[in-house]
């Protein structure tokens, strides 16, 4: 069987001791955030992209191992394992290889092959198949076969004989792993994707319009378009299918498995490979090349989920200052909730500025109240229906006041999954949903990923074809990077909601509860060691937890950093040598820039960690996500008519797709920028030019009223 560590080795070019000792720690329960941060010395300073691409192929190469022991045995069982079958099987590093192999022995329904094998032809199946090994002269195949007809088997004729040993022959050649091996890769390089739209939908009636004759070579379809296809056909819109050249397969067939140069025996053969190739190899052959590319193209839209969701969560924070927070609505009014520096909610008012003017001035003066009477410094406004009718609004209410709070517009996808949640509901049980939307939308100004972290990843409105793809790959990937995010960035322990400490290494759902529960009976954290008080919360959690985990004031000035609480002792050490106290630990960095790190390594603290040590204490508690900024939306565009080809406007990124960027323009309709028009050079990656939350300037290219659709450019203007 295979050295699983020596190939992961080979495979992802890591030493062997990396190797082995990540898995270790994998094994003891360490989280990849925690081996990525702290563990520096054990793996060499392996990243979290490495430990995750080690442990999932890890884990694939342990399932193939054990599906293999799984083979051999049934295989044993049946008498039917060779020293050569078993070396092929030991070999495999593909699941798809291995099953391919053990085809032949999987237990099966009966098939034609089956029957024939009962009616005793498959005597004659092997004497044909000799005669074509060795190439012997023969008159005439239905002469031979007069001892196989057997009234009692139902064996009527030779012809009948015939035809049961070429299905016995059918079978062995549709089941040689070579053969499929073959055909699959043929099929991946020379096949063509041809789709059709079925005459229910009429011209311009449907979203697939564009698959309507639609031809692309399997091997170059995009992964969007590979997802496009399946939905088509699962919404039952369209068919599609792969085009091939049926002749060059038969001759590759024949070329394989035809080694006798006499005709009655080459017919017969050529009859019967035609036979097992459109009965039984070609349908499966191209489901699995189907599957195949839809596995690539899954795990290509993830891949393109994660960034966007990366960049979303770790979206700059506007602060944590008093906000003012709205959903906008036309007929059912304004929902204005009040926020203090904290989140907490203080106050809630509905206002209808969209009415008549009695009400317009009303709900002008309430607003003006809210934002005098909490000193108010931020104005979150909900991208939703009726949100630029109320950023018009509040503009007009913010000239009426000298200290003018900042307003932006705020992307408020989930906001009403979130409102409706259970989370929610545990929340403020004694608000509507409505309130508590709004809620959502000014804490996500204030710190996106404190917020997001409460909503299913899928609903923040960031990924493509997220409902097609393969789902328990989709929440492992999207729930790692939730995970990655939160522990980049580090949690105030003393205000962190349950769900964002569920997100941080080592701690379950079940020890966030008991923290929230602790920190509510016995005040706010002191001192990191005080977690260990929590019920649940042992020492390997406190060892995974505590250095992403942050106390603003506390006992201990380290407790907000990210200096983890066993290397304190060196960091205390380090103070004392260089004469300064500890609560002036940047004094400590300037100084230790001058000083030999090595002076201070130890068996398990070295230089690497020493290293993120003297970077921590430059700037200690410090927020690593980029500086705040928004976006400042054209006044006057409201709706789509009220674009231009031409127009130069402002927009913020909403979703990155591999054919492009979606970009938010105030219109309640995303336009698109096409990889074609990012910039004014060549872009293989729109992730190399854009990202999810960047403020960009753009260019109307194209209109499509009816169809919704806005084509825009960011090459003709200067961002």
């Amino acid at each position: 069987m295979l050295n699983i560590p020596q190939l992961l080795a080979t495979e992802i070019n890591l030493k062997p001791h990396q190797v082995q000792n990540a898995l270790e720690l994998l094994a003891e329960g360490a989280t990849i955030p925690f081996i990525a941060r702290y563990r520096k010395e054990r793996t060499d300073e392996m990243n979290e992209v490495q430990l995750r691409e080690l442990s999932d192929r890890y884990t694939y190469l342990t399932e193939l191992e054990e599906r293999k022991s799984v083979i051999v045995s049934a295989i044993a069982q049946q008498g039917k394992l060779t020293d050569e079958l078993k070396a092929k099987i030991s070999s495999c590093l593909q699941k798809t290889e291995l099953e391919d192999l053990y085809l032949p022995y999987r237990p099966k329904r009966r098939t034609r092959a089956t029957i024939a094998r009962e009616k005793g032809l498959e005597a004659l199946a092997e004497f044909i198949k000799s005669l074509n090994v060795k190439n012997t002269a023969i008159a005439s195949l239905e002469e031979e076969t007069a001892k196989y007809i057997s009234e009692a088997k139902g064996v009527k004729t030779a012809e009948e004989a015939l035809k049961g040993a070429a299905d016995i022959l059918a079978e062995e050649v549709a089941e040689k792993a070579e053969l499929r091996a073959y055909i699959r890769d043929y099929l991946l390089e020379e096949g063509v994707f041809v789709s059709r739209i079925k005459d229910d939908y009429p011209e311009g009636t449907t979203k697939f319009e564009m698959y309507r004759n639609y031809k692309i070579r399997v091997k170059n379809i995009a992964p969007h378009n590979m997802l496009a296809l399946c939905r088509g056909e699962t919404e039952k819109v369209l068919s599609f299918e792969i085009a091939f050249d049926e002749d060059t397969v038969l001759y590759y067939l024949e070329s394989k498995e035809i080694k006798t140069k006499v005709r009655a025996i080459r017919d017969f053969y050529q009859a019967m490979l035609k036979d097992a190739f459109n009965r039984l190899m070609k349908v499966s052959l191209m489901g699995e090349v189907i599957s195949e590319k839809k596995v690539y193209a899954d795990m290509e839209s993830i891949k393109t989920f994660e960034t966007n969701l990366r960049e979303l969560l770790l979206s700059a924070p506007a602060g944590m200052k008093p906000t003012l927070a709205i959903d906008p609505g036309f007929r059912t009014g304004c929902k204005v909730a009040v926020l203090d520096q904290t989140g907490k909610f203080l106050e809630y008012q509905a206002v209808f500025p969209h009415q008549a003017a009695e009400q317009r001035a009303k709900a002008a003066q309430t607003v003006k109240n809210l934002i005098e009477k909490y000193k108010i410094e931020l104005i979150a406004i909900g991208n939703g229906t009726a949100s630029r009718e109320t950023e018009e609004f509040v503009t007009q209410v913010l000239q009426t006041i000298e200290r003018k709070p900042v307003k932006v517009m705020v992307n408020e996808s989930g906001a009403s999954i979130y409102s409706a949640s259970i989370v929610a509901l545990e929340e403020f049980p004694d608000l509507d949903v409505t309130v508590r939307g709004a809620i959502s939308i000014g804490r996500r100004l204030q710190d996106p990923l404190a917020e997001l972290v409460k909503i299913d990843p899928k609903s923040i409105g960031v990924g493509q074809y997220q409902h097609d793809v393969d789902q328990k790959l989709l929440k492992k990937k999207l729930d790692d990077t939730v995970e990655s995010c939160v522990n980049y960035v580090g949690v105030d322990l003393n205000t962190a909601s349950k769900e964002l400490l569920t997100s941080v290494s080592g701690i379950t759902a079940t020890v966030a509860n008991n923290i929230v529960a602790y920190r509510n009976q016995n005040g706010a954290f002191k001192n990191r060691r005080q977690l260990l008080k929590v019920p649940k919360l042992g020492p390997k959690a406190f060892e995974q937890a505590a250095g992403f985990l942050r106390i603003r004031g506390g006992d201990n000035p380290l407790d907000n950093t990210a200096v983890h609480p066993e290397s304190y002792s060196v960091v205390e050490a380090i103070a004392s040598d260089l004469n300064v106290p500890l609560n002036q630990v940047t004094q400590i960095a300037e100084k230790l820039k001058k000083t030999n790190l090595k002076k201070y390594v130890t068996d398990s603290v070295g230089e690497p960690t020493l290293r993120d040590i003297l970077s921590e204490l430059e700037k200690p508690g410090r927020d690593p996500r980029a500086e705040f900024k928004y976006a400042t939306f054209k006044e006057g565009i409201k709706e789509i008519r009220d674009l231009n080809v031409g127009m130069e406007l402002e927009g913020i990124v909403t979703n990155v797709a591999n054919f492009g960027a979606f970009v938010d323009i105030g219109v309640h309709q995303d336009g698109l920028v096409h990889i074609s028009q990012l910039a004014d050079r060549f872009v293989d990656d729109p992730n190399k030019i854009v990202k999810v939350g960047q403020v960009v300037k753009v260019q109307v290219l194209e209109i499509n009223e009816k169809l919704k659709r806005i084509s825009l450019s960011m090459k003709a203007v200067k961002q």
